[in-house]
């Protein structure tokens, strides 16, 4: 019987040896080409856990509770996106919730996993027609949909945290990545990359919906208009820049994107600038 138990500890250190080199190989493979050991699941427990502690968090988050027309509005803009694309393949997934924190010093837009989007008043204000919140919507859901945050966790958190949670020896660890990406949502800022994918996909997935498939061209056509005016980055867009560095090789890679369309999209129609001047209004009082 000794012998017996004495084999089974060696094959179970050898099994865990096993998986360990495994994951080390995969791992350093899987982090030069962006690929993510996080589960979809992981995602929406991840994602989860961080909503709860930003509606806890009303000081620095002041999730709107009044305005249901414009709740509402944002919401069924995102709701259009996702019924309208086929190419959004976890819709049936992520929760994909669209929430305003009521905040209009800060232009911002942010994702976190599982498809919980936050949009600041402040962004509503900038912008000029739904187009464009539609096309920064669909940048938002871009990034829950190529799970670019659990990507990034799988590099920063590194293969000994992975490799704890892909053997499920610490149940609470979701939790605690949750925990430790609240203390500062924009850590883990975007890459160059993952926003430029973020932005083909927004065209993709508002070329089958009613607007533009541009829209998000009038948000960086809107910042570069203002960084122009006031010869710097507007204060309330830092934040924004910070997670979501917009180079021009981004603006290019878009333009670029939109002239491959045929036909050509008409930049004039799918606008709905007279609907959303009403909804910006209402955000005065």
């Amino acid at each position: 019987m000794k012998k017996i138990t004495k084999k089974f500890r060696l094959n179970h250190n050898l099994s865990y040896l096993i998986i360990s080199v495994l994951t080390l190989c995969t791992f350093s493979v899987f982090y030069s080409c962006g690929a993510n050991l996080f589960s979809v699941s992981d995602d929406v427990s991840i994602g989860r856990d961080l909503d709860k502690q930003i509606r806890a968090d009303r000081q620095n988050y002041p999730i709107m509770e009044g305005h249901d027309d414009v709740r509402s509005y944002v919401s069924g803009i995102g709701r259009g996106i996702l019924n309208s694309s086929s190419l959004i393949q976890y819709k049936s997934v992520f929760p994909y919730k669209f929430d305003v924190i009521q905040d209009d010093s800060t232009v911002n837009a942010f994702c976190v996993p599982g498809g919980y989007i936050y949009i600041y008043t402040g962004l509503i204000k900038f912008l000029d027609n739904e187009a464009a919140l539609a096309g920064v919507m669909a940048h938002e859901i871009a990034h829950a949909e190529r799970r670019h945050m659990t990507q990034r966790l799988t590099s920063y958190y590194g293969v000994s945290t992975i490799l704890s949670l892909v053997l499920g020896n610490n149940p609470n660890q979701f939790a605690e990545i949750a925990a430790n990406l609240f203390v500062g949502l924009g850590f883990l800022a975007n890459s160059r990359s993952d926003e430029t994918e973020a932005d083909d996909y927004s065209i993709k997935y508002l070329r089958s919906s009613q607007y533009y498939p541009g829209g998000i061209m009038f948000f960086f056509n809107k910042i570069r208009e203002e960084e122009i005016r006031k010869g710097r980055t507007p204060g309330g867009l830092e934040r924004l820049l910070a997670t979501h560095p917009l180079a021009q090789d981004r603006i290019d890679n878009a333009y670029m994107d939109l002239s491959k369309i045929v036909p050509r999209p008409d930049s004039t129609k799918g606008l709905f600038p007279e609907r959303y001047q009403e909804i910006k209004a209402k955000l005065q009082y």
